[in-house]
């Protein structure tokens, strides 16, 4: 079985670790991991790595990622998506919230925000993942980090009896939740709000069209090593000698290479991915070597 990356669209109701043993079944192999997961109700996009890919997944987990949401305006629930319970806030008034308001609301979450996960999240407070404390009915405060998000526009906007839903397109960081960002756009606009549904569409350049469900991937899909990595990172070639070193260990001449970065190296012969390796002071360091049997 070929090491490299697959891709594939997980359908509602499957955790991620669920799609892990479907690729692992499809495959024949055991080695399989993700980069990123999606929540049972959410569906879209998730990257995997294939046997040695496992190990350049380190380099994919933090790639930009892309979504088509639905905001749901009107009350908000204690979970920030549609599985938890409601929670409604006091003097909401969804007269407000006409198509002008709540595009310019949106305003204020374009670029680099300080945004604080939802509480059920798989954040780690001392030790625990903060949904199994707040399941158990204990206080969670996380601190908010640094996201950014590059794009934000508005969709269809549909209005019920006492809600109103809001198609978004959604750009943005690795560590990104859209979970919260529906809650805050919710609170902004003073009526509560939360997620109902959630597709991720791209991480970094690898997008969602085309992919196959997970018990459906074939070997043909595979991506190899080489070509993933080479779209994720600069490429140096290595003539025989220096992948020769390379694979021995051994630091080679980098002079002109890109400097503090992953920098996939790779064989002038073959094409191969041989390592991944970084420059500094015109010599080289592996990060992440590839055993010719894994190639």
């Amino acid at each position: 079985m070929a090491s490299g990356i697959v891709l594939v669209d997980k359908p509602w109701g499957l955790s991620s670790h669920s799609a892990v043993s479907g690729v692992r079944k499809a495959l024949g192999t055991k080695k399989v991991g993700h980069a990123g997961t999606l929540d049972p109700a959410a569906t879209g996009l998730l990257v995997m790595g294939v046997n040695a890919g496992t190990r350049l997944l380190t380099y994919l987990v933090g790639l930009d990622k892309a979504y088509t949401a639905t905001l749901r305006l009107g009350y908000g629930t204690t979970t920030d998506d549609a599985e938890g319970e409601r929670v409604d806030v006091s003097g909401a008034d969804l007269k407000s919230c006409t198509d002008q308001a709540i595009s310019e609301a949106l305003t204020g979450f374009r670029g680099g925000i300080d945004q604080v996960p939802s509480t059920f999240s798989a954040i780690k407070v001392q030790g625990k993942r903060a949904y199994d404390l707040a399941r158990s009915g204990q206080g969670v405060e996380l601190a908010s980090r640094r996201v950014t998000i590059s794009l934000l526009e508005l969709g269809t906007i549909t209005r019920g009896d006492g809600w109103i839903d809001v198609e978004l397109q959604v750009e943005c960081s690795s560590g990104t939740y859209i979970r919260a960002l529906a809650r805050d756009i919710g609170r902004v606009l003073n009526v509560g709000g939360h997620l109902v549904s959630l597709r991720r569409t791209r991480v970094g350049p690898f997008p969602v069209e085309g992919t196959p469900g997970p018990a459906d991937v074939l070997e043909s899909q595979v991506i190899s090593l080489a070509d993933a990595a080479g779209m994720v990172m600069p490429t140096v070639e290595l003539d025989h000698a220096a992948e020769t070193d390379t694979s021995h260990g051994r630091p080679i001449r980098a002079e002109g290479w890109a400097e503090g970065v992953p920098l996939a190296a790779l064989s002038q012969e073959t094409g191969n991915l041989i390592a991944i390796l970084e420059a500094s002071g015109g010599r080289s360091r592996i990060l992440m070597g590839v055993p010719p049997s894994e190639r």
